[in-house]
């Protein structure tokens, strides 16, 4: 039996697969279509596994600069969630993340649904922010 192949340090500047989840019905609003806060709670997750590499450890959300609703989720969809940084600062990691959803009867039918900036920031043991690449990093 193979084996995955290890990435020992992706590059968190491209783009990868963060996550991959099937749209069920218990993520429903009250009119049966697939729950806007659903969606962006699995962004913010996808976002965070970028943040979480860059940061070394703990992060925490503090900013959704957008989010962009682009095509509905339906129920059934295979929501794949990818994630790659955009900007680093003293403290904080700017990560853009891009959902799309390819449909059960259609494998080949991939669309974007959604896409969101997200800023995390480097969290301490203490619950404060700490510094993500040292005093020299600069705000992008």
């Amino acid at each position: 039996m193979s084996q995955p192949p290890v990435f020992e340090t992706p590059d968190p500047r491209d783009w990868h697969l963060a996550i991959r989840v099937v749209a069920m019905p218990a993520d429903t609003n009250a009119y049966g279509d697939i729950f806007g806060g659903w969606l962006m709670s699995q962004a913010d997750i996808a976002g965070s596994t970028v943040a979480i590499q860059v940061a070394g450890g703990r992060i925490a959300t503090v900013a959704v600069k957008e989010f962009r609703f682009v095509a509905p989720v339906l129920v059934g969809d295979l929501v794949n969630l990818y994630a790659r940084q955009v900007g680093v600062g003293r403290t904080s990691i700017r990560v853009e993340v891009e959902a799309w959803a390819q449909r059960e009867r259609n494998p080949a039918n991939r669309h974007r649904v959604a896409t969101a900036v997200f800023i995390y920031v480097a969290v301490g043991a203490d619950g404060r922010p700490r510094s993500v690449l040292g005093e020299e990093a600069e705000e992008s």
